[in-house]
């Protein structure tokens, strides 16, 4: 038995690979238009885990866009996404400063929670030790749900 993915439902393809892709910094590796079915499905991988060929390193992330409008509530009982990060500090200074709310900031240097534009939570995880406290994160209070 392998994992293979996880699968999120998005509301809105652009807005969700701007956060994923863009600011999250997660890359396309795969898309399937399926027009039968009515849905798109599109794969994300982080960056150390894409794998070169068709061989995959990783599970990756299925963003799952249905044609049909559908109202998405409850992103919360998803649970969460789980990154390791190479530097909390500048990835969560990179997403601030690109929009995005840091609803747990990295206060001991291990561990934020982000949300997506869908409401998915995203936990990110300091690679090896925890870095030394620092401002503005010890500083800063928790925003909204994580």
């Amino acid at each position: 038995m392998r994992y293979l993915h996880t699968m999120v439902r998005v509301s809105n393809v652009d807005d969700a690979l701007d956060f994923y892709c863009r600011k999250l910094g997660l890359e396309e590796v795969r898309r399937v238009e399926s027009q039968q079915g009515r849905f798109t499905l599109i794969f994300l991988a982080a960056p150390e885990d894409v794998a070169s060929g068709t061989e995959r390193k990783a599970p990756l992330v299925e963003l799952t866009y249905n044609w049909d409008p559908e109202a998405y509530t409850g992103g919360r009982n998803f649970g969460h996404l789980a990154y390791e990060v190479d530097d909390i500090y500048a990835l969560c200074d990179r997403l601030m400063k690109a929009g995005v709310t840091i609803n747990r900031p990295p206060r001991e240097g291990r561990m934020a929670f982000i949300r997506s534009p869908d409401n998915i939570s995203i936990e990110l995880l300091q690679k090896g030790d925890a870095l030394p406290p620092q401002e503005p994160w010890v500083s800063m209070a928790n925003t909204g749900v994580w």
